[in-house]
């Protein structure tokens, strides 16, 4: 028998968090992740539209850390105890690993001299709108944190803010070979 994709147990408006407790869905935690979880979904239709093997590896990576991001939001900090014998929390090591592909991406590219309007590319814009959704997400992480729900070591905020900016660069990797009035918008 196949098991129900469906709970009920959300149908009264609340969520379980990771390793117990149910919050409101419209908890600031269930919103930031729910928000990473949109980027998450964004970046599978950018590969979905991508034929290039880099951008699709590099895509694929963001994807599965950004699972653990969500996974770190879903955990209450006094569960993080919990959290860290079954998941590996956001490290500084994979923000330096994001450098290093950003840098790596940025060593082909060459940025045009305006600023670039999403849609040159299916991939691009999903990337793009992924990118946008991201900054959106550290938006509701910084008020977690200023209202003290995260946990002070937690590295997810400077997590968020190197993925988005490896979104920038990879959705102008995908459009590296494009004439720069189809980045821009002045063709």
């Amino acid at each position: 028998m196949t098991p129900k994709v469906y709970t009920k147990y959300g149908d009264e408006g609340e969520t379980g968090l990771l390793y117990g407790g149910r919050v409101s869905k419209n908890d600031p935690r269930t919103e930031a992740y729910g928000i990473v979880d949109e980027a998450v979904s964004a970046i599978g239709l950018g590969r979905a539209h991508s034929s290039d093997k880099r951008v699709c590896e590099v895509a694929l990576k963001l994807q599965k850390e950004l699972f653990t991001v969500g996974a770190e939001l879903a955990t209450d900090a006094s569960k993080f105890d919990t959290f860290s014998k079954h998941f590996a929390p956001v490290t500084a090591g994979m923000i330096e690993d994001l450098e290093i592909t950003i840098d790596d991406l940025g060593e082909t590219v060459e940025l045009p001299p305006a600023f670039i309007i999403p849609g040159a590319s299916p991939a691009s814009a999903a990337f793009d709108l992924a990118r946008s959704t991201l900054r959106t997400a550290e938006r509701r992480v910084v008020g977690l944190r200023e209202t003290g729900q995260m946990r002070e070591a937690s590295e997810v905020l400077r997590y968020l803010n190197r993925a988005a900016d490896l979104l920038f660069m990879l959705a102008r990797y995908q459009d590296r070979d494009l004439p720069a009035e189809l980045l821009t918008g002045d063709a």
